[in-house]
């Protein structure tokens, strides 16, 4: 079986893999430039390369099998970090996405103004003689008409046009009326600014009907400013992505762009107390969250694996009921148990013959939390403590007995200590996971209950990452470089807590 990975047929094979792999990143690699991503197209590009080097020459027999997760750890772990913090230090947010260029384009097409009367004007759209694009406009009220394109505009005479029992003119020597579905299957039409007089231009504002406008700002590339055409108002760069009045900052044109502020969404953190203070509140609970999920989910695993560890009946069907839990989909088992909590048709409120608001008390709904939390972690640290007390040599424990310890002294002085040994990075892993449990809070409850009548981000069930999704996604200013801020202290929180943990428990000398 060996021997058909070898020779020519295993390098036909490899050449086959590494064409198509190379085939598709190339084509990955143009959409990503031509969108203007250059850095996914040098990274993949880089890939291309690294990829055909490695297995086509034998320079190096282990990189063949590095290379891989080498990228795939730099594409989907490396990159989004350093994107995370890149982008904590920019002011990132609603009214603020977008480049610059881009910004002062939408500025540009924002700052325009109707006339004094707002004139509108029947029109019909089409093609000129030239074949640009061209509106056909009926001015009733004077009786005028004329054909306009972006460039030029041409007054015409009633008797040359065809005009509709309303007054509008519908056709028109060298005017080529577009179809309904021409109309339909495309906006070009909509985005033309077509000429009228005193440098005002006209805009087609719906089906048929159009109004007049002028530009009333301008902007300056020399000097990176706005200025207003009709009261000569200056608006300057605040470097923080805005053009804003010269003498009143307060004042600011829209759109901005994502600009660099550098610490400053760290600094939130600190020092603004509409941060500060839901912030501190969200890491306390984390924490008390984390903690208590650990805890209670490794004691009743563990009181569990105890119990089933002794010879009795029915003891292999007792383990598969408890590893039920475990098996089915964590997604399913919160959206049911969130049923099972709704205060009006709940099972537990049927069956506890109450009428509690779990989701609505803070208290109650951080107990819910907790509750169902224990539900889905209690099957996994059944597992691992009862193969960790198969692993305990029952010698120790016989030793102990015949020296006279009972029971509980044994299971605290020899099997509790072996088996925290044990299972130290497990619940170091457990605590992370669960400081950064994103599914469960926002299934279960949304982070409520939280008063968005008196605009609180955070809710009482509300951890830093579940705060942190609030915060870039969850309510009408949408603030992704606040958010980024939030996700690297988190980064750096767990990692320290994590390799602080490790450290107490020598598992970094033991594999050392």
């Amino acid at each position: 079986m060996s021997s058909i990975f070898r020779g020519k047929f295993a390098l036909i094979l490899k050449i086959i893999i590494l064409a198509g792999v190379t085939a598709i990143l190339s084509l990955l690699a143009q959409s990503a430039v031509a969108s203007g991503e250059i850095a996914i197209g040098i990274f993949l590009v880089i890939a291309i390369v690294l990829l055909n080097f490695t297995y086509f020459t034998k320079i190096s027999i282990p990189l063949k099998f590095f290379v891989p997760g080498i990228l795939f750890f730099i594409a989907f772990v490396i990159a989004p970090i350093a994107f995370t913090v890149l982008m904590s230090t920019y002011n990132y947010q609603t009214g603020n996405y977008i480049a610059k260029d881009a910004a002062i384009e939408q500025v540009l097409i924002r700052g325009v103004e109707p006339d004094a009367n707002q004139t509108t004007f029947d029109l019909v759209s089409g093609k000129g003689a030239n074949g640009s694009e061209a509106i056909l406009v009926s001015d009733i009220a004077n009786q005028k008409f004329f054909i306009s394109t972006a460039d030029e505009l041409t007054t015409l005479d009633a008797g040359q046009l065809t005009i509709n029992e309303y007054g509008v003119a519908t056709t028109a020597p060298g005017f080529t009326e577009l179809s309904a579905d021409e109309l339909a299957t495309s906006d070009a039409y909509t985005k033309v600014r077509y000429k009228y007089f005193d440098g005002y231009y006209i805009v087609i504002e719906g089906q048929g009907v159009g109004a007049v406008f002028r530009q009333a700002l301008a902007y300056d590339a020399k000097s990176d400013t706005m200025k207003n055409l009709q009261t000569g108002e200056i608006y300057v760069d605040n470097n923080r992505g805005n053009f804003v009045l010269e003498g009143s900052p307060e004042e600011m044109l829209t759109p901005g762009w994502r600009a660099p502020v550098w610490f400053e969404n760290y600094t939130k953190l600190v020092t603004d107390e509409r941060v500060r203070t839901p912030l501190i509140k969200v890491f306390i609970w984390t924490v008390i969250f984390a903690s208590l999920t650990v805890l209670s989910t490794f004691a009743f695993g563990l009181l569990l694996a105890l119990a089933l560890n002794r010879k009795m009946r029915g003891r292999r069907i007792y383990r598969s009921i408890l590893i039920l839990p475990y098996a089915m989909p964590s997604i399913m088992s919160i959206l049911i148990w969130a049923g099972m909590f709704n205060t009006e048709f709940g099972a537990i409120n049927n069956i506890l013959n109450t009428d509690i608001a779990w989701f609505s008390s803070a208290n109650f709904a951080r107990a819910a939390v907790l509750l169902v939390n224990l539900w889905l972690g209690f099957p996994y640290f059944y597992l691992i403590c009862s193969g960790s007390l198969q692993a305990i040599p029952s010698e120790l424990q016989e030793a102990a007995a015949i020296d006279g310890a009972n029971p509980r002294q044994v299971f605290r002085t020899i099997t509790l200590p072996l088996l925290l040994q044990i299972l130290s990075p497990l619940l170091i892993a457990s605590f992370a996971f669960n400081f950064n449990n994103f599914n469960l809070i926002y299934l279960l409850t949304g982070g409520g209950p939280r008063n968005t009548l008196d605009g609180e981000i955070a809710g009482a069930t509300d951890i830093l990452i579940s705060y942190t999704y609030q915060i870039a996604f969850g309510r009408n200013i949408l603030d992704f470089g606040l958010a980024s801020a939030i996700s690297v202290l988190i980064f750096f929180l767990v990692a320290s807590i994590s390799f602080y943990g490790l450290r107490k428990s020598k598992v970094m000398e033991t594999f050392g």
